[in-house]
């Protein structure tokens, strides 16, 4: 039999799920009227902007947390934007590393400006106290499952 915690944490979890998929499809849909592009899009853009020397795909891939594949035609439309570039990797005649352009740069903080201003928003109606105490709860369940993810 369940205990009373252990339902009290499958709620919790429940609502943390309800509410991610609410604020993401927010964030869709705002990035999609706003600046005609996507979330996928949007994240490629932020993991390139915290590497101004660029990426590898495979590099790109990890850090997103995605296939190599699901990253090549994201790319590709970036690249088409003319928000990021491609250059070879010396050495590795196969691997191309990836970088945001000053276009993409300049585009990125003008999207990124504005997601910060949605999720302020979003999150206006949660008390200051309460902001702190569930991101260091949640970063605790974070920091736990990354450790024994690590362990396997």
């Amino acid at each position: 039999m369940q205990s009373e915690r252990s339902k009290d944490r499958l709620r919790l979890w429940l609502k943390v799920l309800k509410a991610t998929r609410a604020v993401e499809a927010e964030i869709r849909e705002n990035l999609r009227q706003d600046f005609a592009t996507t979330l996928p899009r949007f994240d490629v853009m932020a993991a390139l902007s915290r590497h101004p020397d660029g990426l590898k795909m495979s590099e790109l891939s990890g850090v997103l947390r995605v296939s190599n594949g699901n990253v090549t035609g994201i790319v590709e439309r970036l690249v088409d934007d003319g928000h990021v570039r491609r250059e070879k990797v010396p050495g590795d005649r196969r691997a191309s590393r990836v970088l945001l352009t000053p276009e993409g740069l300049a585009e990125f903080g003008r999207q990124a400006a504005a997601h910060e201003r949605w999720i302020d928003q979003m999150f206006d109606a949660v008390p200051e106290d309460a902001v702190h105490t569930l991101s260091e709860a949640l970063e605790q369940v974070a920091q736990r499952l990354d450790s024994e993810g690590s362990d396997t």
